[in-house]
């Protein structure tokens, strides 16, 4: 089995993002999605530190040290696009004005609640950001995340057990085992990457999945 590479999670998910969507792209991996959109596809991207309209990452010579992203990575900004305050890019999070965001994730239950800001461990540094908020303001939420933890265990769980970021907000997990999608009968596999099976992944899920009918029995 050949699992998913960061890079190929990212653009895959970059595939599924419409046409004239707004985005925001949550710290970390999911903001590498900006360098696999299309540049005949318009998607306007957002970022919480007051951003909107960014591009993909500068080349080399062209960085601009005062234009960045929330998680201080150097952006671009494309034609048309703004910089503002942060309390106006908040606004537009919890108002509902973006489509989509994508986020990463420490653990999604099969209800779709999510959990990515505190491993609740006494050495972490909690680091909520935006994500309370882009979790209850956007109309769909997907995660990013590598399926199964440094020691094995599954980040799909029946319940989480670490502090949550909210409540069955989850839509579609994109992993580097599979893609699924959260239904209101539970995670149902959309995709799975090259070499594995669906029994091979519901042996690793600790939670019955079900198995889409684009996934051959």
């Amino acid at each position: 089995m050949d699992k998913q590479t960061r890079n190929a999670m990212a653009a895959r998910v970059a595939r599924d993002i419409p046409e004239g969507a707004y985005v925001n792209l949550g710290i970390g991996l999911p903001t590498r999605i900006a360098n696999y959109l299309p540049a005949d596809k318009e998607v306007i991207l957002h970022s919480e530190n007051g951003l909107l309209g960014m591009g993909p990452s500068p080349a080399p010579g062209e960085e601009d040290p005062e234009l960045i992203n929330a998680g201080k990575e150097l952006v671009t900004l494309l034609p048309g696009g703004s910089y503002f305050h942060h309390a106006d890019s908040f606004t537009m999070m919890r108002g509902g004005h973006l489509d989509i965001c994508v986020m990463g994730a420490y653990q999604v239950s099969a209800a779709g609640d999510l959990a990515n800001w505190s491993t609740g461990a006494e050495d972490a540094i909690p680091a909520v950001g935006g994500a309370l908020d882009l979790a209850i303001g956007a109309r769909k939420v997907y995660v990013m995340m590598d399926y199964l933890t440094k020691t094995g265990e599954c980040k799909l769980v029946e319940q989480c057990s670490y502090p949550l970021t909210g409540l069955a907000c989850v839509s579609r997990i994109y992993s580097d085992m599979a893609i699924l999608d959260i239904t209101p009968d539970g995670p149902q596999v959309l995709e799975l990457c090259p070499g594995l099976t669906f029994d091979a992944l519901q042996a690793l899920t600790p939670i019955r999945l079900l198995q889409s009918d684009l996934i051959p029995a």
